[in-house]
């Protein structure tokens, strides 16, 4: 059952982090790169001795990360506070759900009314920044094993995000043209090395393994468009007209700019710990 405080919580993160507005436009951001997606569940799978690892996957949202999971044969309880999210979330991954394969949870990260000790992975794609970060690991701590099936290690904590490449012309342009509207434009936690905030918790986990993989991304102008108005930041609220303005003006300028069809480079980031 949801404490009073979790529910407090949970409020305060789908008034602060509410995408609602947000939600359809996921689809047009690139997802992790498959290798290291690959080799993090090979990881779990060895440590755990099962082919089939039960994970929670934190912050959901549309489903991109639980997808690639349950494409690698894991079993997956996403956890969604955000309706519009969770809705999309549910139908593109109807499929394994008629198979057992995947639960959605209406909750927060912070309380993800999960039980105890049932997971050997937990993860956060692009969701660790957006709650508080040690209440987090306090909660991943409590949903992950403490050992595998034959005496392995414990469960493994995961929190991953794609970062364009500012050394990328067309990234590079596009940021050009942010600050350009936006001088004080900050990409925030996401972009921070999460090593310190896990190395602070070393009575919850150790062991950390960070990886670094870089890929290309094809897609049309029109639909990176669409990618950057998935992203919530406190520079232009969509909802607002002064919003829509900033945004409509940084946009002009990015189509009169950058070329119809981009091959773009990002950066998966991830960092991973054992449960002490």
């Amino acid at each position: 059952m949801t404490t009073s405080t979790g529910s407090t919580q949970q409020k305060i993160v789908e008034k602060v982090w509410d995408y609602t507005k947000h939600a359809k436009f996921y689809e047009y951001r690139p997802n992790y790169a498959p290798s290291s997606i690959d080799m993090l569940a090979f990881l779990v799978k060895q440590s755990s001795q099962t082919s089939a690892p039960k994970v929670a996957d934190i912050g959901a949202g549309t489903g991109n990360l639980s997808i690639m999971l349950l494409e690698r044969g894991c079993k997956v309880v996403a956890v969604e506070p955000n309706d519009a999210m969770r809705e999309i979330g549910i139908e593109r991954t109807k499929e394994w759900a008629q198979k057992g394969q995947i639960e959605w949870v209406r909750a927060s990260g912070v309380d993800s009314t999960l039980a105890s000790g049932e997971f050997d992975w937990v993860t956060f794609g692009s969701s660790f920044n957006v709650m508080d970060r040690q209440s987090a690991l306090c909660e991943a701590h409590r949903l992950l094993r403490s050992s595998g099936l034959n005496g392995g290690g414990g469960g493994i904590f995961s929190c991953m995000w794609n970062h364009r490449d500012l050394n990328d012309p067309i990234q590079n342009t596009a940021e050009e043209i942010i600050t350009e509207f936006v001088p004080h434009y900050s990409r925030g936690t996401r972009r921070e090395d999460q090593r310190a905030i896990i190395e602070s918790r070393k009575d919850l986990f150790d062991s950390i393994l960070y990886v670094e993989e870089d890929f290309y991304f094809q897609q049309s102008l029109e639909n990176y468009i669409n990618a950057w108005k998935s992203v919530k930041n406190p520079y232009w609220d969509l909802d607002s007209t002064e919003g829509r303005e900033l945004f409509e003006n940084i946009t002009q300028k990015m189509r009169a700019t950058l070329p119809k069809e981009l091959h773009i480079k990002y950066t998966t980031r991830c960092w991973s710990a054992r449960k002490v």
